[in-house]
Parts: C-alpha cells; sequence; structure tokens
C-alpha cells in the first residue's frame, strides 16, 4: 500500500472513535469518490489550527483574541458557567435557555490519565474569578462537566475552590431523560433523579 494512504489512514484514526476499519473507509472514500472534498478537508484542517486559538477570557475556541459570547454585551456577566470542552458549550447554547458567560475547561480531572488541575487550566478560572474581568462580578458558577466518575471529580474540585471566594456554586441536575419511560431507564439515573428532586 502507498506511504501516503497510509499515513492518511493512521492521520484519521487520531479522530475518537475511529478504528482502522472506519479509517480505511474514509480514506478509500475521499480519494476514489471525492478528491475535491479531500482538498477542502486538508485547507480546512490547515486554516483551522493556523488561526483558530482560545479566547483569552473563557478559553473557549476563536479566531478572535475574545469570542462572540464574552463579546456579547447582552450576556449576564454574573453568571459563569463552567464547561468540559466546547462541545459542550455549544450544547448548552443550542437550548437557547443559558444566557450568562462560559469558561471551558478543556478537559477534565484524571488521576489515572495524568490529567492533574494544572492541566484543565483551574489557576485561570480562579482567576477569571478574582480579577473581575467583566462589568460586575461573578456572583454564580454552574458547574456543567460530565456525570462521569472524572467530570464528578473535577466539579467537586471547582465547588470547592469557588466557595473558597465566597461565589455561590450550582450544579446542572441529572435524572430520567425527557419522553422516556422508568422502567426502561438505569437504576443509577433513577436513584439520581430522587435524590434531586425538586
Amino acid at each position: 500500500m502507498a506511504r501516503a494512504l497510509d499515513q492518511l489512514i493512521a492521520a484519521l484514526q487520531r479522530l475518537p472513535g475511529v478504528g482502522v476499519k472506519s479509517a480505511s473507509r474514509m480514506a478509500y472514500h475521499l480519494l476514489q469518490h471525492d478528491p475535491q472534498g479531500a482538498e477542502q478537508l486538508a485547507q480546512a484542517l490547515l486554516r483551522a489550527t493556523a488561526e483558530v486559538r482560545h479566547c483569552r477570557l473563557c478559553h473557549t475556541f476563536t479566531e478572535d483574541d475574545i469570542c462572540d459570547t464574552c463579546a456579547d454585551p447582552g450576556r449576564d456577566s454574573g453568571l459563569l458557567c463552567v464547561v468540559e470542552t466546547p462541545a459542550d458549550q455549544a450544547a448548552l447554547e443550542r437550548t437557547g435557555i443559558y444566557r450568562g458567560r462560559y469558561f471551558v475547561l478543556m478537559g477534565k480531572l484524571s488521576p489515572l490519565g495524568g490529567v492533574g488541575p494544572h492541566d484543565i487550566g483551574l489557576e485561570k478560572l480562579i482567576r477569571r474569578l478574582t480579577d473581575g474581568v467583566a462589568a460586575e462580578p461573578v456572583r454564580e458558577v454552574v458547574l456543567a462537566t460530565s456525570f462521569t466518575a472524572e467530570g464528578e471529580a473535577t466539579a467537586h474540585v471547582i465547588g470547592q475552590l469557588v466557595r473558597s471566594q465566597g461565589i455561590k456554586v450550582t450544579r446542572l441536575a441529572r435524572g430520567v431523560p425527557v419522553g422516556s419511560e422508568l422502567e426502561y431507564v438505569d437504576l443509577g439515573t433513577i436513584a439520581h433523579a430522587y435524590a434531586d428532586r425538586r
């Protein structure tokens, strides 16, 4: 097999959830059926890696010094939602319900994976809370990390740090998904939904 093709397959395998078979299928499809799409993908990747950086305030991806969300004067500066990734931020934005500001950790604590507090930007978060970069001080931090063991540990550590600053901390609720039937929901989810009932 051609070395360039091998390199393309290996590069595609770097994507999450993509194994050898999927990467091979994608590579063959692009080269055989969509060479223009392959060129477009290559150019978009090169441009993104050259131009996209972190927002100075919230740490999400942007092409500017400050992202559009942080630059929006209509946002509630006293409300700060902490998420793990830009994808999590985008998901919350799609709901249309949250109108505060964000801080994107770019990860979560994972002692077994070698990811500690310094690796996920906790110092930047504390600076964000104490430096007063917004028009008003942060009065509430909403922890919107995942409900995995690592996400829970991350929320716990951040919660302690934020409370030590005298700021209110809340956590996204968890529970039974909308439209589901209890008999098909796992027991852990039902237990948490009961504990977090309102």
